[in-house]
């Protein structure tokens, strides 16, 4: 007989669904149209909410859950899954969703916090969770609480891939350090991360996250997309740099493409020719440290 709690099979599901992610885009839509375009050009998934980061990033104010009725309508437009996204740490906005049938919930710092401490505990719900991280030990903490997918945090809204690559390197750069270290110098190296016990020997054993990784943030043309799968990322979220754009239909489609061919610069060249512009980008240098969305959570 299995000694496997409900809790324990529910984190399984979750996982091995995350899993079929792999390879993958998941792309930010605001309308069913857009979510229409989304699946056309071949994503694995829709992250819906009110407005892409790049207009979060520009209108300010308080950044909520979105509309119900809108995401009802993007659940209804598509075939393929349905994610969406709720503030850090807002319990009720993830019970809410979670009563709508969407098949993910983003708990994103794109969103204006709703917890300055504490993040939602993921292990309550049954839909499964995608959490953003800049680092080994924050990625384990929300695997901690439950995320069945992490995701580099990026810097939103940017057009500008670079944090995105900081975290990925930072994040797969811990896993090798932790590789390295001897079984007895685990229970420190948990320690100093603030990360649970377990999930370090399991990256110490497997040399990866238990978890599928993917990069977000700042994604806005096929290179960069490719560029993230050579880095080692099991796939891509693209947000604003698709819709943004000169030619939203092309390059999503190119972007599609790019992940599966990432390691064919010949593919990668032809792809990428008259797409005309991509979204205007962001120097991050030039964000004071409010502006900075990455930096929320913990």
């Amino acid at each position: 007989m299995s000694d496997s709690t409900p809790q324990d099979q529910q984190n399984q599901l979750n996982f091995g669904f995350a899993e079929m992610f792999k390879g993958g885009v998941i792309m930010d839509v605001v309308t069913a149209d857009q979510a229409r375009i989304a699946e056309a050009a071949g994503a694995t998934a829709v992250m819906a909410l009110e407005r892409v980061p790049a207009d979060i990033r520009v209108d300010g104010g308080v950044a909520r859950m979105s509309d119900p009725k809108m995401i009802k309508e993007i659940i209804a437009a598509v075939t393929i899954p349905v994610m969406a996204k709720v503030r850090i740490g807002h319990i009720v906005e993830a019970q809410i969703l979670q009563a709508l049938g969407v098949d993910f919930i983003d708990e994103s710092e794109v969103l204006t916090p709703a917890d300055e401490q504490f993040h939602i505990l993921k292990t309550d719900f049954k839909v499964p969770f995608v959490c953003g991280a800049k680092n080994l030990g924050e990625a384990l903490r929300r695997v901690g609480e439950g995320a069945s997918m992490i995701r580099t945090k990026g810097e939103a809204g940017t057009g500008n891939v670079v944090e995105a690559v900081r975290h990925a390197r930072t994040v797969l750069g811990e896993i090798r350090a932790i590789q390295a270290r001897p079984t007895e110098e685990l229970m420190t190296v948990a320690r100093d991360l603030q990360a649970p016990y377990e999930l370090v020997r399991y990256v110490h054993q497997h040399g990866k996250l238990p978890v599928v990784n993917f990069a977000a943030g700042g994604v806005a043309t096929p290179a960069d997309a490719a560029l993230m799968m050579v880095l080692g990322l099991d796939g891509v979220f693209v947000g604003s740099g698709i819709f943004k754009s000169d030619n939203p239909e092309r390059r999503a489609q190119a972007i599609v493409k790019a992940v599966t061919h990432f390691q064919n610069a010949d593919v990668l060249a032809e792809i990428s020719e008259d797409l005309g512009a991509p979204m205007t980008g962001i120097n991050i240098d030039d964000l004071i440290p409010a502006e900075r969305l990455a930096s929320r959570g913990w």
